[in-house]
């Protein structure tokens, strides 16, 4: 494997100006998620000029090119997402998003640029592995119900089923040129939390004859903090807060309505499904005990992602072999969700992160109108992803 090895190192770096090329192309069209037609028609016509087959459509705008081996064996799954933010870029690049409001600001241009290099390093070397590769640029991450739910619906990964699929995903606190795996539950599932408390409103100098609506909300909040707290086990992370609050009155006018909205993460299955029960419960037990109503809806998000016990730490071994064992780490958990989970929940999954942090300079956070990538960490994400594909298509 060293000859193989050396390879993917030669050809991603011969690759990496290209790659950069694409990265910041599509940095400077970001599309909303399932709205990504212009990144979709780019990814195609890099495919097409490397003699990549592939299917378009999926899931809306969504991409799956396939890749052969010399001969028969696994199917491997390669995933980067390829939709954009809300958010109106501030970084100054003279690559700078050229449309209003929109931007690439948690890397997925990075993730596009990334497997695009990798569907070149692996057409080049495809006569030393066996099996198929699947090249899946995915829409719709951001945005619930998440592209990858819907592409799963729609048995784009049905035939042929792939024994393994791995993501890769910018991290701006770590250095370019590392990686990081999480063997098991690695990120939260994530649920949107609505709550409206009606009731009767009037003049809040007579309290007495109205419910007063803003106070029962606020009971609500607090005493829902009381199921992290006091009936989750200690040993399940679990969040639950609540980013907005809406009720409009005024200073002597109690409203009819609030409007109550949130997020609720956790790392067990079982219990999201009983804490969004206790939720249900307690709010409307609330409400209904101040003489209120209390409208509970509570939005699915996606799952927890799970790795792959056995196949994550192999991975973190190919990349101790790849790179060298101080550029590899084992990360923590992460509270943060990712409709990667759906792949994890239906096959044998690997999702890990790769830095892109700036030396001497800021990189910025994901999700904020200054993020801005170390270019230089897109020579170990292809690289790396490209490595750890061959050796589980060989692994014997």
């Amino acid at each position: 494997m060293e000859d193989l090895k050396q390879s993917i190192k030669t050809l991603t770096k011969e690759n990496l100006e290209k790659i950069i090329a694409h990265r910041r192309h599509i940095h400077q069209n970001p599309e909303l998620s399932f709205e990504e037609n212009e990144t979709s028609a780019y990814v195609s016509a890099q495919l097409t000029e490397m003699g990549i087959p592939h299917k378009k459509g999926i899931a809306g705008t969504g991409i799956l090119a396939t890749i052969s081996g010399k001969g028969e064996g696994r199917t491997v799954a390669l995933r980067a997402d390829m939709d954009a933010l809300p958010i109106q870029e501030d970084t100054g690049l003279s690559f700078s998003s050229q449309n209003k409001g929109v931007m690439h600001a948690c890397g997925h241009d990075a993730h596009t640029a990334a497997l695009l290099g990798v569907g070149q390093v692996l057409n080049q070397i495809k006569e030393q592995w066996n099996g198929t590769v699947l090249l899946l640029f995915q829409p719709g991450e951001e945005k619930f119900p998440g592209g990858a739910s819907l592409l799963l619906e729609e048995g784009a990964l049905d035939d042929p089923k792939p024994d393994l699929v791995i993501g890769q995903h910018v991290l701006p606190d770590m250095p370019a040129g590392q990686v990081g795996f999480k063997p098991g539950m690695y990120m939260a599932s994530g649920d949107e939390v609505y709550l409206t408390v009606k009731g009767k409103g009037g003049h809040a100098a007579l309290p007495h004859t109205l419910n007063d609506n803003i106070l029962i909300a606020s009971n609500i909040i607090v005493s829902l903090q009381q199921i992290v707290a006091r009936m989750v086990p200690a040993n399940i992370p679990t969040v639950l807060s609540f980013g907005r609050i809406e009720g409009l009155g005024a200073t002597n006018i109690i409203p009819e309505k609030v409007e109550i909205a949130g997020t609720l993460r956790t790392m067990n299955e079982e219990w999201r499904s009983k804490i969004k029960d206790k939720i249900r419960e307690m709010a409307s037990g609330i409400a209904k005990s101040m003489g209120a109503e209390c409208v509970v809806d509570i939005k699915d998000g996606y799952p927890v992602v799970h790795n792959h016990e056995q196949y994550t730490k192999d991975a973190l071994g190919l990349a101790k072999d790849y790179l060298d064992k101080d550029s590899v780490e084992e990360m923590d958990i992460r509270m943060t969700a990712e409709d990667f989970g759906y792949y994890t929940h239906r096959f044998p999954s690997v999702f890990y992160r790769f830095g892109v942090a700036q030396s001497g300079k800021s990189t910025g956070a994901l999700h904020t109108p200054g993020l801005n990538i170390n270019e230089e960490g897109l020579e170990v994400a292809t690289g790396m992803l490209s490595w750890l594909a061959v050796n589980f298509l060989n692994k014997k």
